[in-house]
């Protein structure tokens, strides 16, 4: 997967650089024996429309972002279905979610949590009910 990464110091606390698609390429082919395919991602799993992607293709994902992440203007941030769902945070950073409780948690990211718990269970009894039902 190629990921190409470039920056200027002008809007960057960090130094910058430039990315050279040929030195990438003839780096990999050289080290690893293959040549980089720089659209394998989107051919293979889409993602210029990631709603209609997951629309077609997924369900039972939770999506957090919190809004302090930069990356999340990257992210879904909105519900694309009843089991594709989106969680938004403003206070939130990068898979806070996932980081293991402390005491010193504030208050939105046990909701946050609770919610994703919640949601997860009704899932689960979702896929328990259909297993007791052969009509499902």
């Amino acid at each position: 997967m190629v990921m190409t990464i470039g920056g200027n110091n002008q809007e960057s606390i960090f130094p910058a650089s430039e990315s050279n698609y040929g030195d990438q390429a003839k780096s990999c082919e050289e080290y690893y024996g293959v040549v980089p395919r720089p659209h394998w991602i989107t051919t293979e799993f889409g993602g210029h429309n990631i709603e209609r992607v997951l629309k077609r293709f997924g369900s039972n994902i939770i999506f957090f972002n919190g809004l302090r992440d930069p990356w999340s203007s990257g992210g879904v941030l909105k519900n694309i279905s009843k089991s594709i769902i989106a969680i938004v945070a403003k206070e939130g950073a990068h898979h806070v979610d996932l980081r293991f409780s402390t005491s010193e948690d504030p208050e939105w990211l046990m909701d946050v949590r609770r919610r994703e718990e919640k949601i997860i269970a009704k899932w689960i009894s979702q896929y328990n009910h259909s297993l007791a039902d052969p009509s499902l």
